[in-house]
């Protein structure tokens, strides 16, 4: 069974860092797009970050306008493991972030072949 565990959200002031991990397990994503979404209630899950496969033995990164330079998303392969290291938190971070794998479109829309259970990111001000 193919799971997607996220980790390392929690409460932190304005400015702060926070760092999420996803392990996925069940099945390895060495050379599939992985990605960040996060969602607050009443609105649809939004793009934050990805990582698509170059075809040569690294990864390219992207990411949401609105976390450029404040957010940077990395992946351990030998690990299994997505990260997203956040920092300069605003108040309008928070959410809840999702971790995905394997999309079954363009990188950047939620449609994703798996999910995470997600994990609250709350940054007060």
């Amino acid at each position: 069974q193919v799971q997607l565990v996220e980790t390392g959200g929690g409460l932190v002031q304005a400015g702060g860092s926070l760092k999420l991990s996803c392990a996925a397990s069940g099945r390895t994503f060495n050379n599939a797009a992985m990605g960040w979404f996060r969602q607050t209630p009443g609105k649809e899950r939004e793009f934050v970050a990805a990582t698509t496969w170059n075809g040569g033995n690294s990864f390219n990164g992207y990411l949401a306008d609105s976390v450029k330079g404040r957010f940077t998303i990395s992946r351990d392969n030998a690990k299994n493991t997505m990260y997203l290291q956040m920092n300069s938190l605003k108040p309008e971070d928070t959410a809840v972030y999702y971790c995905a794998a394997l999309p079954l479109s363009d990188y950047d829309r939620p449609s994703y072949h798996y999910w995470g259970q997600g994990t609250q990111v709350t940054v007060s001000s």
